[in-house]
């Protein structure tokens, strides 16, 4: 069995069925509102249930609404999987995670670009001071580019603390903002400024596939993640990630790192494993989508 090291080993709601995710993070940022009205129904972030049917249907016995840190870690080790990457919980969950299991968990940071120098300071001292092993940021939910300005100085921050960041690079299907806020295009202009700055694109670009291989081409400390996709669809015909398989089983082939995204899916890990072994990959490929790749992005080994 291969070692996995999963780019988005997203975590259920607690024993008690409390969900992980920070409070609040479906709803735009802004400061207050008193006279906005309750959106449509179907608007904003309930359009992903529009979009993903399948995944609001019955749910799967194999995947518990609640479990415990303790049970996830199990379930990974049964699966070989060695470490996973951990975010969109509270700064405060990661820092207890770390402490409880130092060695099965990549916890990445969450800091406002709206905090200027406040979050910086932050940054610093969760890296320093509580293990912390990178940062993380999503237009999808700040609704600002990953490219504007307000980022720069915690991209700053991340190469002075020789950290990686993870940035959401995908289409939104939530309808009350554009649809383009996670395009590559962004990463074009953030490694052109930060060149040591070691950036994963999370979620693989998609429907941009083509401009993703592009940049992953173009800028030596860019790599991406294939989080949030069924693996089985990679290999589809028409499904528009023709270039990234090709490409990503050759020129490519030491840039790319696994999502599995079992939250999103259900089902096991092994399940999820086992689409991506069925996958026209080379075998040597296999070894560096599942493991190698991100064992050099994150200095683990």
């Amino acid at each position: 069995m291969r070692k996995v090291i999963d780019l988005e080993c997203d975590l259920p709601p607690d024993e008690k069925g409390n969900p992980r995710k920070i409070p609040g993070a479906e709803h735009p940022p802004g400061h207050g509102a008193p006279e906005k009205l309750a959106s449509p129904p179907g608007y904003g972030f309930a359009n992903y249930e529009n979009i993903f049917r399948s995944r609001a249907a019955a749910p799967d016995p194999s995947h518990p609404k609640g479990e415990s840190i303790d049970s996830v870690v199990a379930r990974m080790k049964k699966a070989n999987i060695v470490r996973g990457v951990v975010g969109r919980i509270p700064n405060a969950d990661l820092v207890t995670m770390v402490k409880q299991h130092p060695d099965s968990f990549i916890c990445l940071a969450e800091f406002s670009a709206y905090d200027g120098m406040r979050a910086v300071r932050g940054l610093q001292d969760i890296v320093q001071n509580h293990g912390i092993h990178g940062f993380r940021t999503s237009s999808l939910y700040t609704m600002l580019p990953a490219s504007d300005r307000r980022y720069y100085p915690l991209y700053a921050k991340c190469v002075e603390l020789d950290i990686p960041v993870r940035i959401y690079t995908a289409m939104s299907y939530a309808n009350d903002r554009p649809y383009d806020l996670g395009h590559p295009r962004h990463l074009d202009q953030i490694c052109m400024d930060f060149p040591e700055l070691r950036v994963v694109a999370g979620l693989g670009g998609w429907p941009w596939v083509n401009e993703m291989v592009a940049l992953l081409r173009r800028h030596p400390n860019l790599y991406c993640d294939t989080a949030s996709h069924r693996p089985r669809h990679f290999a589809t015909p028409g499904s528009g990630w023709e270039m990234f398989l090709q490409f990503g089983n050759t020129l490519l082939q030491d840039k790319i790192m696994i999502g599995l995204s079992r939250q999103t899916f259900g089902g096991s890990y092994e399940d999820l494993i086992a689409e991506y072994e069925a996958l026209p990959l080379r075998d040597s490929v296999k070894d560096k989508w599942f493991y190698s790749n991100a064992a050099r992005f994150f200095r683990i080994e």
